[in-house]
């Protein structure tokens, strides 16, 4: 079902769990492993030579060594990040912060060097109890050596590459169009159920409110449907994911449709507004769970971020409009707007809001079109963006909206930019309105790449 809140989730290369989880895990098993191995016998002769040729006090010598030398490197690994934070933060933006606080890479590394230091820990206080050093723990201790040092290299490449703005733009991109996947139906995907205006009851539902505030992460669809179905009620919810609630806000109204549309009444109301409220989830932040909006959100603050006096870099500004062009036309592909669900014997039982295409229109070119009003290159770019939506567009209502913001684009432009200049934009809008005239090869044929790239 398209909005369930347990589809859409990124697997690849992002971890749900928090920072310390896999660490944690590691320390533990390194304090079992070393507990088991040292009690592990080895027969003397070439095994143990192979194992470990030397005493309890090279071993206890060794051991010192690694586990200092992890902690360092866990210290490292630690400051490697907070640098990488504060530069995403301050160069491209502050929501993509919690990208970095889910890399798998950055856990692992945590979890191989805290994990060999409880290891070195642990055999070492063990090496007072036994009189020949046990073989099997130090090769295993040596192994974990040669590991870490593996993982810490393997981090900084890693660093380096997570922190180019194209991978950053790039992991956006697929996460949000999997989460669009996941939330919307196809453009010609047969309806379920009948439009949202012929299922809702007549006359005003019973409010739902609010308990807490935040940002509105995930609608557990199926849930909220079989909690209507058992109590005989229809929902319209009244906020989406991405939407920001504060206590006492109202979230949804709710009928009773056994005796056709009146509200739910006293204790009825309560239990419906409880059942509305416990699948509705609420948090601190955003997520691109089924909040395809937040994706366009990350790549706008990183034009936007880009176009600041500080920064001054129209060429990103324009590599995130391209991103976001790619988003768009897989959006046109897709049902936007509001949505029914039914149970199991097509009653009408959810009535979901949902966002449509004049507010992703604006979303990715607004900021943008304000803030760069007087660099040419980043109205070109959103021009683009235009006339790929244009030639993907299917309806007439989706080429209105197209062209609307053809027209505001061209109007934002500052009088100031010589007519050199502008001549690109103004190119570009004539293009826009071929592709929406259905003549997408003259939209897109031009001398020598210059309506493509920058």
């Amino acid at each position: 079902m398209p909005g369930d809140v347990r589809r859409g989730r990124e697997r690849g290369r992002w971890s749900t769990g928090g920072l310390w989880t896999w660490p944690a895990v590691a320390v533990l098993l390194g304090v079992a492993a070393a507990r088991s191995l040292v009690e592990v016998p080895v027969p003397f002769g070439w095994p143990r030579t192979i194992l470990w040729p030397g005493d309890v006090e090279s071993l206890s010598a060794l051991l010192q060594v690694l586990a200092t030398t992890t902690i360092t490197a866990t210290t490292l690994t630690f400051s490697i990040t907070v640098v990488a934070l504060q530069l995403a933060s301050q160069q491209f933006s502050p929501r993509l912060l919690r990208e970095f606080t889910r890399d798998r890479v950055t856990k692992l590394v945590l979890a191989v060097l805290l994990g060999t230091f409880a290891y070195s820990i642990t055999v070492l206080r063990e090496l007072r109890a036994v009189d020949e050093a046990p073989a099997a723990a130090a090769f295993v201790a040596g192994v974990l050596a040669l590991v870490s040092l593996s993982a810490l290299i393997g981090l900084i490449a890693h660093i380096v590459t997570i922190l180019r703005i194209d991978t950053m733009m790039l992991s956006v991109n697929g996460e949000t169009r999997r989460a669009m996947a996941a939330s919307y139906p196809a453009y010609d995907a047969p309806r379920d159920a009948p439009p949202v205006e012929a299922a809702r009851p007549e006359g005003q539902g019973a409010l739902v409110r609010a308990a807490g505030g935040g940002f509105v992460s995930a609608v557990d669809v199926a849930r909220l449907v079989g909690a209507m179905r058992e109590r005989r009620a229809c929902t319209e919810l009244l906020v989406r994911p991405g939407d920001h609630v504060v206590t006492g806000a109202p979230v949804a109204q709710v009928w009773r449709t056994a005796d056709g549309s009146a509200p739910p009444q006293d204790e009825d109301a309560h239990d419906v507004g409880d059942a509305v409220r416990a699948a509705v989830s609420l948090g601190y932040e955003r997520t691109l769970e089924q909040d395809v909006a937040f994706g366009f959100r990350q790549l706008e603050d990183i034009a936007v971020k880009a176009l600041s006096p500080g920064i001054n870099d129209p060429v990103t500004a324009a590599h995130a409009i391209g991103h976001m062009a790619e988003l768009v036309v897989h959006l046109l592909g897709r049902r936007l707007g509001p949505v029914v669900h039914a149970d199991d014997a097509g009653e009408p039982r959810v009535l979901m809001p949902d966002r449509d295409l004049t507010y992703f229109l604006d979303l990715a070119c607004g900021q943008v079109r304000r803030y760069g009003s007087r660099e040419p290159t980043v109205l070109a770019a959103l021009l683009r963006l235009l006339r790929d939506a244009a030639a993907a567009a299917r309806d007439d209502h989706q080429r209105a909206v197209v062209e609307a913001h053809a027209d505001a684009v061209v109007a934002a432009l500052d009088g100031a930019v010589a007519d050199h200049d502008a001549a690109p934009v103004h190119d570009l809008r004539q293009r826009v309105g071929l592709a929406l005239a259905g003549d997408v090869r003259g939209a897109y044929v031009d001398r020598a790449g210059e309506t493509r790239s920058i």
